[in-house]
């Protein structure tokens, strides 16, 4: 009962973090309060993916500088409605739908956009870029998982997708947790340096 809790109060906490990201007039400022947010979580929380002796634990999780010109406010194109299943451990199938897809003009690269079947629902946007297997965690990172939270929000049909706040899934900290990974609609050769680190 009390891990169910502490799970719960994590995820409380990480869509808290989100709504005062999307509540600062400058993305800067948000990126600096997602941050914080993150490092702390990371730290001092129960749930944390991070074993009590691991040095981030200390130093925060390593990340790009933000970068302004990789922030996009994009509409959400038609797509295939593709429908992908991924066999998992503990929570057995999870089912995604391709919802349509968003178009990053500046640095060419167009990604799907999924919905969950599990949690209620939510859009999931995970990324695997060029950085993959290198200077990131090689199954990628994630965007938006709005099932847990992780929403930058957006109105009349459009995302807001800042590439400056991907993030690692649990499992790169912690192999007791599983991540789905980005399927090849998500997968661009395009090295993407913003956001978490290796």
């Amino acid at each position: 009962m009390q891990t169910a809790l502490e799970l719960t109060d994590w995820r409380r906490r990480v869509a808290e973090l989100y709504a005062r990201v999307r509540a600062q007039a400058d993305p800067a400022d948000g990126h600096r309060i997602w941050r914080e947010g993150r490092d702390r979580l990371f730290r001092e929380h129960p749930q944390s993916p991070l074993a009590d002796d691991d040095p981030l634990r200390r130093t925060g999780l390593p990340h790009w500088p933000y970068d302004p010109q990789l922030r996009f406010d994009v509409p959400l194109e038609p797509a295939s409605a593709a429908l992908r299943t991924i066999e998992s451990r503990h929570d057995g199938i999870i089912r995604l739908r391709c919802i349509g897809r968003v178009t990053l003009a500046a640095i060419e690269v167009t990604l799907d956009v999924w919905w969950l079947g599990q949690y209620a629902g939510g859009l999931f946007l995970p990324l695997r870029d060029g950085t993959a297997g290198t200077e990131t965690y090689g199954g990628g990172r994630y965007l938006l998982d709005t099932a847990k939270g992780a929403d930058l929000g957006g109105t009349g049909g459009r995302l807001v997708v800042d590439l400056n706040l991907a993030y690692h899934p649990s499992c790169r900290y912690n192999s007791v947790w599983e991540c789905p990974l980005a399927p090849a609609g998500n997968t661009t050769p395009v090295a993407i340096r913003a956001g978490e680190r290796m």
